[in-house]
């Protein structure tokens, strides 16, 4: 797959634009939960059966960081994990449009014909809620008047799991409770983070249990404090592990900022500088207090058998 970054208006006679036609689909996209897919998949189907190029075009930075207005708290897919996602959906191209003030004063009617069209958009798959233009004046049917001629419009019907609406701020909902296992369902996947390890207080070798302590590439969105039972990917290796998101409050009063700290059960080695992707898979309690560093130990012994029993 191939991303170009593009930015409004300087750089749409860019020669790597492709002149191919193309099925666009359009959206933000944070998370790629099943209802993003939903309208991804749609795309690349209707690309693969005309012969045309698969492409998606996506904002960045979010609007909501950008507009500073929401309950935008990071991302569910920062925008490298967002690329290999789309690689493995069979997308041809990506489009990342920088967003920025200038941006989101677009009327509806520049951004097709001066953004769309000249992309040689075909097809725009689009989801049921989708809206563009300044304070979101269009929608999916003036999408549709405006390419009339030039570019059909394709929707997308909500995703519905349980009856529900599957939407990326409920997903965000359910991390902020710990409820990996429903966040897991309707993303699709577990929810995973990436981080690079860096030094630590190193309390962890001293009481038989080293960590690898994270600080992450990217703003994600922060789930629950507790312990998790995580699956960690370390260069081709694929890990079990038991990683702790707290204050670690044992040893430390409240102010400070949480930590992502991993101990890998079946490792043995220094990680230092490497770079890790963390998958969430379970949830297992709540961060706590422990009256004494003895008690602390049965309790993370205890943990990572936990961990262990859940990824096994």
């Amino acid at each position: 797959m191939k991303t170009v970054m593009l930015t409004y208006p300087q750089t749409l006679h860019s020669t790597e634009l492709s002149t191919l036609p193309q099925v666009l689909a359009i959206g933000q996209f944070d998370g790629l939960h099943l209802g993003h897919a939903s309208v991804i998949l749609s795309a690349v189907r209707i690309a693969r059966e005309t012969g045309m190029q698969a492409a998606v075009m996506t904002f960045h930075p979010h609007p909501k960081e950008v507009m500073r207005k929401g309950d935008y708290e990071g991302y569910l897919t920062p925008l490298r994990d967002k690329e290999d996602i789309l690689a493995g959906m069979g997308v041809d191209v990506l489009y990342v449009v920088e967003f920025n003030e200038d941006f989101s004063r677009l009327t509806p009617q520049q951004f097709v014909h001066d953004l769309l069209i000249p992309l040689q958009t075909r097809t725009a798959v689009v989801g049921f809620d989708f809206r563009f233009g300044h304070k979101g004046a269009g929608d999916e049917q003036i999408l549709r008047t405006l390419g009339e001629g030039e570019m059909t419009v394709e929707t997308v019907p909500p995703f519905l799991l349980n009856g529900e609406k599957v939407s990326s701020s409920l997903i965000r909902g359910l991390l902020k409770r710990g409820e990996m296992d429903e966040a897991s369902q309707w993303l699709g996947r577990p929810y995973s983070i990436r981080g690079t390890v860096i030094h630590g207080e190193k309390r962890g070798r001293t009481i038989g249990f080293p960590t690898a302590n994270l600080e992450l590439t990217d703003h994600y969105v922060t789930p629950s404090k507790g312990v998790y039972a995580v699956r960690v990917q370390y260069g081709e290796q694929e890990l079990p592990g038991v990683m702790n998101l707290g204050v670690k409050p044992t040893f430390h009063e409240s102010g400070m900022k949480p930590t992502f700290e991993v101990h890998l059960l079946d490792f043995d080695g220094h990680l230092y500088d490497q770079e890790l992707k963390v998958e969430l898979v379970h949830y297992i309690r709540a961060e706590r207090k422990f009256d004494s560093i003895d008690a602390l130990i049965s309790q993370i012994r205890e943990d990572a058998l936990t961990a262990s029993r859940l990824l096994s």
